[in-house]
């Protein structure tokens, strides 16, 4: 089952987290000091605040799905969309190594659709041989957050 996902740039962590947490009625699932995650069930969401990024406000909009299959299936209806459409493999980003893909809409809002494969120590850096950071995203989507915030301050 999929997963809405929207991550929020903030000045305050604290603040929002105190926030959030009374707009969600429960603590974050992930808390560290830069980044804070709910994982809320009604309705099914994923919503990140971080302190990674150059703007406060709305970074990036996503999907979180559960396999490698409906990740795929995700990612051949946006190819067939003719989306500009750059992948991301064993990439580590806000505390979790995933794979994922990026796109862009026509108002220059980034989708990340993404399938996590664990959970790590950092926030965006390279843990293994093979993984790359959320910044070493290809640059065919230019409003991508690979490039500009969500992972890379």
């Amino acid at each position: 089952m999929k997963r809405f996902h929207v991550h929020v740039i903030v000045q305050d962590l604290d603040a929002n987290v105190r926030f959030y947490s009374a707009l969600f009625g429960t603590p974050p699932a992930v808390l560290k000091e830069d980044y804070a995650k709910w994982l809320v069930e009604d309705p099914r969401l994923n919503f990140a605040i971080s302190r990674q990024g150059s703007k406060p406000g709305v970074d990036h909009l996503g999907v979180q799905v559960e396999s490698e299959a409906e990740l795929t299936a995700l990612r051949e209806q946006a190819a067939a969309a003719e989306l500009g459409v750059v992948d991301q493999k064993n990439t580590v980003c806000c505390y979790a190594r995933s794979d994922k893909y990026w796109v862009t809409d026509a108002q220059g809002v980034a989708w990340e659709t993404f399938h996590t494969l664990e959970s790590v120590p950092v926030y965006g850096e390279g843990l293994r041989p093979g993984s790359v950071a959320c910044c070493d995203a290809a640059p065919a989507v230019a409003s991508s957050p690979a490039k500009s915030g969500a992972c890379c301050a």
